[in-house]
C-alpha cells in the first residue's frame, strides 16, 4: 500500500479512524447562516468521500459573546440540531467522521459584546472586551458543554476545543492578554484553569465514547507567550482531563510571522509536534504547510505525530486521500498555500474557496455533469484559465484540442513559480499536465493560429484564453538598453546591482522578491535560513518562541519600488499575505515610494518628481511592472453566422492586476456550461 504510515487505521479505544487524515478546520463562510447547510453538507460529503479519515468544522460559537462576526455559526439550542444533522449524515453515509470544532473568539470577536481575560483590545478588532468576572466564566465553561453535549445529540463523533491562534481559551493561557489577579490568573497553573474547566465538563457532559480533541497552541509567536515547559505542562494537564487527541496550534493571528503563506518552508513546524509526542500519551496532530501525502507519511513513520491535518489541501483536492491511496498522487491538486480564494475571502467576510479548486466550497453551484452531446473544442492559450477550461471539458466528454505558442503549457504561471517563496506553482502545472494526459486533450505546443484557421477547422466552440502582454507606460526613454520588463527579468534578463521597479501591485512586489534572492541559493529556502530570518525560536526557551536576534544579511541589490497613487504600498495585495511582502522587503532595506511621477529614463537612471519636488535615481536597471493588455486578436468583430461560438476568459477577458483565481474559475465555469 502507498503510503503505509499516513493510510494507516488509528484505534481510539472505542472507536477507529480510517486513516491518519485529518481534514482541519476550515471556515468557509457557509457555516453562519442556516440555509447555507446543504451546500455545506455537501461540501463535507465530497471530502468524506474523498476518503478523509476525520473532518473538523469550522468554529462555532458556543454563546454570544464567542460570536466571530454578529449571527454567527452556532449550536446553541435543540433547534439547531436538525441543520447539523444534515453535515453529520453526509459524512458518515460516506464512511468518514467529523468533529464539531467549538471556537470562542474573545477578543478576536466582531462585535460589542466580547469578552475575554482582561480587558485589552486586540490589533484585530475595534471592540474592547469585557473581562469576564467569575460568573461569566462559569457561564462560559456551560456554554462549551452545552454545545459539546448538543453536537453529541447532533451525531458528531467529537468536538475539538479550539485553544490555539489567540482566541478566547489562549487568551486566558497568555500572560500577554491575561492581567487577572484571582484564580484565572498569574502562574500557568491558575491562567490553564479554564481550559481545563472546559475539557473536564465537555468530558462529564458527553461521557468516554466521544472524541475530544484540543487545539493548543505550541508556539504563541507573540510577546508574552508561553515558553516551552508551561506548553508541556499544560497539554499533561489536558491529558489528565480527558482529551483524546492534541491537535498542533502555531502562531497567535496578531503574530507577526507567518505561518501558512506559500513562502513558508513545507512543515516548517513539525519539530515542535514531534517534542511534544514524546512528553504526551495521546495522540498528537502535526499541522501548518504539510500538503503532498509523502510529507504527510515521512511525519509519521519518523514519529513526529500520530494524524496529519490538512485543511487548505483537503480545499484543493476532496479527493487526496483516494489518489494517494490508488498511487495517483500525480493527479493530486496540490494546495500552493497562496490564500487567495480561502482565508483572504474569510477575512473580507466572503464565502472562502480555492484558487486551484473553484468548486470548493460551491459543490452545488459549479457541478461537472457528463455532457449531453460531445462537443468539439479548442482551447487557445495553455495559461492557467486555458488549461482550467480544457481540463474541465474534457472530463465532461468534449473533444477538446488545446493551443499554446510557447513551448510549455503554464502562461504566467511559468514566471510565478520562479519567485522565491512560490515555488510550489509549479506542482498546479504538474497537476494540470496530468489532467491534460489523463483525459485525452490533444496538446499542441509551439503552434500560433489564427482566426480564420480556427474558423475553418470544424471546431464547435472556441474558447480565447491567449493571456496578456505587459503594458509599457509613456515615459520618454521607455525604449532604453537599460529598461526590462517584469517577464524579461523573470526569464533571466542581466539585470543591475541598483534597480527602480515602476509599478507596486503583486507583480512589482514578485519582482523585487525576485531581485533580491542571492544567486545560487537554494529554492526553496531552507527551513533553519527561514527560521533565522523570521526570529523564530523553535525551542521556545523565551517566551512565545520569538528568538532575541535576526538572522540578517546584505541585500543582493538596492531596490527602490515606486508607485503613482498616494497611500500604502503594496495594499491590493491579499489580506493575510500582503504584509509578509511588505515585511520581507522591508528588511532587506527595499526603499518605498508612493505618490511618483515619471518623467524621464536616461543613461543615469530615472526621473521622478515627488511631492513637488524633481529627483533622478541613479540606477543601473528600470523594471517595469506597470500593468498588462489583453491579448484577443482571435476574437472575432461580430459572430459568423453557422460558425463556431467563440468565448473569452482569463486576462483576455480582463487585464487588470494578474488573477489567477479569476481565470482559473472563469475556465471551469465556462467549461461546466458547455
Amino acid at each position: 500500500m502507498p503510503y503505509p504510515h499516513l493510510l494507516s487505521e488509528l484505534d481510539l479505544g472505542f472507536t477507529k479512524l480510517r486513516n491518519r487524515v485529518v481534514m482541519g478546520s476550515m471556515h468557509t463562510g457557509l457555516e453562519d447562516r442556516f440555509w447555507h447547510y446543504p451546500a455545506l453538507a455537501e461540501y463535507y460529503r465530497e471530502r468524506a468521500k474523498g476518503g478523509v479519515g476525520l473532518i473538523v468544522t469550522g468554529g462555532i460559537s458556543p454563546n454570544r459573546e464567542g460570536w466571530l462576526l454578529p449571527f454567527g455559526g452556532t449550536l446553541n439550542t435543540v433547534f439547531d440540531l436538525r441543520n447539523h444533522r444534515k453535515l453529520t449524515r453526509a459524512v458518515h453515509d460516506e464512511g468518514g467522521k467529523i468533529a464539531l470544532q467549538i471556537l470562542h473568539a474573545g477578543r478576536y470577536g466582531y462585535h460589542p459584546f466580547v469578552v475575554s481575560a482582561s480587558a485589552l483590545r486586540s490589533p484585530i478588532s475595534k471592540f474592547k472586551p469585557r473581562a469576564l468576572t467569575g460568573a461569566g466564566i462559569e457561564r462560559t465553561v456551560r456554554a462549551y458543554a452545552r454545545t459539546a453535549r448538543l453536537a453529541q445529540r447532533a451525531g458528531y463523533d467529537g468536538v475539538e476545543i479550539m485553544g490555539s491562534e489567540g482566541y478566547l481559551l489562549n487568551q486566558f493561557l497568555c500572560s500577554r492578554t491575561n492581567r487577572r489577579t484571582d484564580r484565572y490568573g498569574g502562574g500557568i497553573e491558575n491562567r490553564m484553569r479554564l481550559a481545563l474547566d472546559v475539557v473536564r465538563r465537555v468530558r462529564q457532559a458527553c461521557g468516554e465514547r466521544f472524541i475530544v480533541i484540543y487545539r493548543l497552541s505550541l508556539i504563541d509567536l507573540v510577546e508574552g507567550g508561553n515558553t516551552w515547559d508551561e506548553t508541556v505542562q499544560v497539554a499533561r494537564a489536558l491529558e489528565a482531563a480527558g482529551v483524546t487527541l492534541i491537535n498542533t496550534g502555531i502562531g497567535w493571528h496578531e503574530a507577526r510571522v507567518p505561518t501558512i503563506v506559500t513562502s513558508v518552508p513545507r512543515a516548517a513546524f513539525a519539530p515542535l509536534t514531534a517534542r511534544l509526542r514524546a512528553a504526551v500519551s495521546v495522540p498528537v496532530i502535526a499541522s501548518n504547510r504539510i500538503n503532498t501525502p509523502e510529507l504527510a507519511d515521512s511525519l509519521i513513520a519518523e514519529g513526529s505525530a500520530d494524524l496529519v491535518s490538512m485543511a487548505r489541501p483537503l480545499l484543493a483536492d476532496p479527493q487526496f486521500v483516494v489518489k494517494a491511496a490508488e498511487d495517483r498522487a500525480d493527479e493530486i491538486n496540490t494546495c500552493i498555500a497562496c490564500n487567495q480564494a480561502c482565508l483572504d475571502h474569510t477575512f473580507r467576510n466572503e464565502r472562502a474557496s480555492c484558487l486551484v479548486n473553484p468548486r470548493a466550497a460551491r459543490e452545488t453551484e459549479l457541478v461537472y455533469r457528463p455532457a449531453a452531446r460531445a462537443r468539439s473544442l479548442a482551447v487557445v492559450g495553455a495559461g492557467p484559465a486555458g488549461l482550467s477550461a480544457a481540463c474541465v471539458a474534457a472530463s465532461r466528454g468534449h473533444r477538446v484540442t488545446l493551443f499554446d505558442a510557447g513551448e510549455t503549457i503554464g502562461g504566467q504561471f511559468n514566471l510565478a513559480k520562479r519567485i522565491p517563496g512560490k515555488e510550489e506553482f509549479a506542482e498546479t502545472l504538474r497537476y494540470f499536465g496530468a489532467q491534460l494526459r489523463k483525459h485525452g486533450v490533444d496538446v499542441r505546443l509551439g503552434t500560433r493560429v489564427d482566426a480564420a484557421l480556427l474558423a475553418r477547422s470544424g471546431y464547435d466552440e472556441i474558447v480565447v484564453a491567449t493571456g496578456i502582454v505587459p503594458r509599457r507606460p509613456a515615459i520618454p526613454g521607455i525604449d532604453g538598453a537599460n529598461v526590462l520588463s517584469y517577464v524579461d527579468v523573470l526569464r533571466g534578463a542581466p539585470v543591475g546591482r541598483t534597480v527602480a521597479v515602476v509599478g507596486a501591485g503583486g507583480i512589482g512586489f514578485d519582482v523585487s522578491e525576485f531581485l533580491l534572492h542571492r544567486a545560487g541559493a537554494p529554492l526553496p529556502q531552507p527551513r533553519d535560513e527561514w527560521l533565522g530570518e523570521w526570529s523564530v525560536d523553535l525551542d521556545v526557551t523565551e517566551p512565545g518562541g520569538l528568538a532575541q536576534t535576526r538572522h540578517e544579511r546584505a541585500p543582493e541589490r538596492q531596490i527602490w519600488l515606486l508607485q503613482r497613487k498616494k497611500g500604502k504600498l503594496g495594499a491590493g495585495l491579499g489580506k493575510t499575505s500582503g504584509w509578509v511582502h511588505r515585511a520581507a522587503l522591508a528588511r532587506q532595506g527595499v526603499k518605498m515610494l508612493d505618490g511618483v511621477a515619471y518623467l524621464e529614463i536616461g543613461p543615469r537612471g530615472l526621473k521622478i518628481e515627488r511631492e513637488g519636488v524633481d529627483e533622478w535615481l541613479e540606477v543601473e536597471t528600470i523594471v517595469v511592472c506597470a500593468g498588462q493588455e489583453s491579448l484577443r486578436e482571435l476574437m472575432p468583430a461580430s459572430p459568423q453566422p453557422g460558425g463556431p461560438r467563440f468565448h473569452l476568459i482569463g486576462g483576455a477577458a480582463l487585464a487588470s492586476e494578474l488573477d489567477a483565481e479569476r481565470a482559473i474559475r472563469e475556465g471551469a465555469e465556462l467549461a461546466a456550461k458547455l
